[in-house]
């Protein structure tokens, strides 16, 4: 599809065999297929009016080179009569379908798009919409298609056999019988819509096309989306690897124009590039030509959650033999002491649990006189507890952990029963629940803080790598809160996890979603890579605004007094003021750094000569780094006095 809202001009879906009209395919469904009579007698006239007076106007869309800007070629669209409702494509072939002239009405798009393609001398390559009837009928003998471009005086290897799917497509072998007759006419081929329909992959894999153009559903709003992002990225290894050229259609913000161009797609298509049109340029806008251009990298959207599976009980699975309500007590005594390291013995019946028995529990009761002697011989469900924490295998820990603390205290310590649709699995102990969970956390705030949900340092890292791989100069700014720690002491965590999501609100309030990464280390401390030329005065707004916010932390007597009393880390009481913010900004130029490790040595350094500065402040690391240019220079000088430099 060339863009949102256009329809390709005679949009055929890939639906092969077999290869019949409506009503033949109808009749073969045990379907009585519509008579003529329930249509509109009126559009069906039309419809003939318009094949017989070539009532059709051709429309051009560029494809361009994503790295060059240069126009590689164009898709033909197709318009009807503008007076008339067979003036859309969809209309149009509804109709032709429903009078059984969806062939006429192809062949006359496609020998008038031709036309006037070679009349307007437009370079490059037209890709070109035939539909599968087309492809396999009686045009594989007399070769229509080639006569037109013959008569028009185009070379068929300028055109592009474009094919889209959106129903199953099952006899393969007709397709590549069809596609091997095109081939060798000279035609190229291509696939649209890729990810649309319901077998796209296998298609490209048997058809082996010289192009694919990828659905717009996976373009618009990639800079939003990572699932999207990630399924381009794919689609492009494959054809990287298969040789196969990848066009993104639907192209139509800035950051979708930049993102597609940084992942490495080679052709895009859409209405941020140039809408359709009869007479269409042959070159693009300067501003656009600019952008294509354009030092510096996209932002990528970041995953709050890097693994879609979510950990289950099933994690936590240990093999602990089980014993039937019928053993008696003084065997699960032995069984104890037998094995030292045996602290739970869960008893089932018929597969199904029933209890636990503690080795504290029997062991202190046994421990009393005469009770081994009264009680040995009965059944081990005496002593055992009767409502033990039972969880399915298929239990999220996050779940699991909640039902321990919501239950009683000595789930704890007993663990919990594990279960496989119902029958005895095995166990699982809360140390092991506490480790994998812990775990979990730390991996997650690697790719996106749990608190802040800005990404982590992984992404963090992956960005750094992105702007010195292409070059780009940029700025580091490491963010660190002063008299965070004290805070957190006196007005609780709380408090403190509301200051730290204030802080990255801030940061991203003044900085730009499209050109600047705003990242969260841990703790109180941040990053923001700026690829903004105003950078300075966004850092000065980021003080600006965190000074005016962080009064409203502090209670009344605290804002009045500028501080507070408390004890620091060695027990003395130590006056302590409000908290404040400091900003180390290290300048990054291309072949300063070599790796992300060197830039965090350097801009932690930085951050550690800003908080050395009173009050909420910027440091800017100059050592070994080029001058800034003369405007940047007076722009700095100009700063306010918090602003240190070296």
């Amino acid at each position: 599809m060339a863009a949102l809202g256009e329809m390709s001009p005679y949009r055929f879906r890939i639906g092969v065999p077999p290869l019949l009209s409506l009503d033949e395919q109808k009749i073969r469904m045990n379907q009585a297929p519509s008579p003529i009579s329930d249509l509109d007698s009126h559009l069906a006239q039309r419809l003939r009016e318009v094949l017989r007076q070539r009532q059709l106007t051709p429309l051009f869309q560029p494809i361009i080179d994503m790295q060059s800007g240069a126009i590689i070629g164009y898709e033909g669209l197709i318009r009807g009569p503008s007076d008339s409702p067979l003036h859309s494509p969809l209309n149009l072939f509804k109709v032709a379908r429903a009078c059984g002239l969806s062939v006429e009405v192809e062949h006359l798009c496609r020998r008038m798009t031709l036309e006037r393609f070679a009349e307007l001398q437009l370079p490059g390559k037209l890709f070109l919409n035939v539909s599968p009837e087309c492809l396999v009928q009686a045009e594989r003998r007399h070769g229509e298609t080639l006569g037109y471009i013959h008569e028009v005086g185009i070379n068929p290897d300028r055109v592009i056999i474009e094919l889209t799917e959106s129903h199953p497509t099952y006899d393969y072998d007709l397709l590549r019988e069809a596609v091997r007759h095109y081939r060798a006419m000279g035609f190229v081929i291509a696939i649209d819509d890729l990810g649309e329909g319901f077998s796209s992959l296998r298609l490209w894999s048997e058809i082996r096309p010289e192009y694919v153009k990828i659905d717009m559903h996976f373009v618009q709003g990639i800079n939003q989306d990572p699932i999207k992002l990630q399924f381009v990225r794919s689609i492009q290894e494959i054809a990287e690897k298969s040789g196969t050229v990848v066009i993104a259609e639907g192209i139509e913000t800035d950051a979708e124009l930049l993102m597609i161009r940084d992942l490495g797609v080679s052709c895009g298509q859409g209405y941020k590039i140039a809408r359709p049109h009869a007479n269409p340029d042959t070159r693009l806008t300067n501003d656009l030509f600019a952008q294509l251009r354009q030092n510096g990298v996209s932002i990528y959207p970041h995953e709050t959650r890097r693994s879609h599976e979510v950990a289950t009980a099933a994690k936590l699975l240990r093999h602990v033999p089980a014993v039937t309500p019928e053993v008696q007590n003084n065997r699960i005594y032995e069984m104890f002491k037998n094995d030292p390291s045996l602290q739970i013995i869960p008893v089932v019946s018929n597969g199904v649990p029933v209890g636990l028995i503690t080795r504290h529990n029997l062991i202190d009761r046994f421990a009393r006189p005469y009770l081994r002697e009264l009680h040995g011989r009965k059944s081990c469900t005496l002593f055992m507890d009767a409502n033990p924490l039972i969880a399915d295998k298929n239990t999220p820990l996050h779940s699991l952990s909640q039902l321990i603390v919501d239950g009683d205290r000595h789930h704890l310590f007993n663990g919990v029963i594990i279960t496989d649709q119902g029958q005895y699995a095995g166990m699982g102990n809360a140390h092991d629940l506490m480790r994998e969970i812990t775990q979990m956390q730390i991996n997650a705030a690697r790719y996106a803080n749990p608190l802040t949900m800005l990404p982590g340092n992984v992404p963090i890292d992956e960005h750094i790598d992105r702007l010195l791989e292409n070059q780009t100069p940029f700025c580091v700014c490491y963010v660190d809160l002063d008299q965070f720690k004290p805070y957190n002491d006196v007005y609780g965590y709380r408090r403190g996890d509301d200051m730290i999501r204030l802080t990255g609100k801030i940061l991203g309030a003044h900085s730009d979603p499209e050109r600047d990464f705003v990242g969260h280390i841990g703790g109180d401390d941040f990053i923001v890579l700026f690829q903004s030329e105003d950078w300075n005065s966004r850092c000065q707004a980021i003080l600006t605004a965190f000074s005016e916010a962080v009064p409203a932390f502090y209670s009344e007597e605290h804002r009045r007094k500028g501080g507070y009393v408390s004890e620091d880390r060695r027990g003395r009481r130590v006056f302590h003021s409000l908290a404040t913010i400091s900003l180390g900004l290290l300048k990054v130029q291309p072949g300063t750094y070599g790796s992300h490790h060197q830039i965090a040595a350097a801009a932690a350094d930085a951050k550690r000569q800003a908080k050395k500065i009173p009050g909420n402040s910027l440091f800017i690391e100059r050592r070994g780094m080029p001058f800034a240019s003369e405007p940047e220079a007076m722009e700095e000088q100009d700063a306010q006095p918090r602003q240190g430099r070296r």
